[in-house]
C-alpha cells in the first residue's frame, strides 16, 4: 500500500456505550477509514458515563484533532464513514499532514 503511516484514528467512548447501537458503526467506519489512509486505529473506553462518541485524528506528537462526534443519534456506518472521509480530505490540505496529502487521491476516489 503506502510506505508512510498517516497518523492514527482514535475512537473515544464511554465503557457504558451500547456496543450494538452506536459504538459499533462508529468504530467500524473509523477502522475502515484508517485502512484507507494507512493509519493506526484504536478504541479507548472510559469508565465515565458520557453520551458522545468521538473520533480524533492524531499525527505523531501533535494534539489530536476532533473529526467526528456522535451525540446519541443513530447513524449507519456508511454515513459516519462519509463524514470521516470528508474531514480527512480537508486535513490532507494542511501542511502538517503531509502523509495524508500522499493518500488524498485514495480518499476522494470512492466518493
Amino acid at each position: 500500500m503506502f510506505d508512510i503511516q498517516s497518523g492514527k484514528l482514535l475512537v473515544y467512548a464511554s465503557r457504558f456505550s451500547s456496543r450494538k447501537s452506536r459504538l459499533k458503526p462508529v468504530s467500524l467506519a473509523a477502522e475502515k477509514m484508517a485502512k484507507l489512509v494507512n493509519a493506526g486505529f484504536e478504541v479507548k473506553r472510559f469508565g465515565k458515563r458520557f453520551t458522545p462518541i468521538y473520533v480524533y485524528y492524531k499525527n505523531g506528537n501533535e494534539e489530536p484533532i476532533p473529526i467526528y462526534c456522535n451525540n446519541g443519534e443513530e447513524s449507519d456506518m456508511q454515513e459516519i464513514y462519509m463524514a470521516l472521509k470528508n474531514m480527512m480530505f480537508v486535513l490532507s490540505f494542511h501542511p502538517k499532514h503531509a502523509a495524508l496529502r500522499q493518500v488524498r487521491r485514495e480518499i476522494i476516489r470512492f466518493s
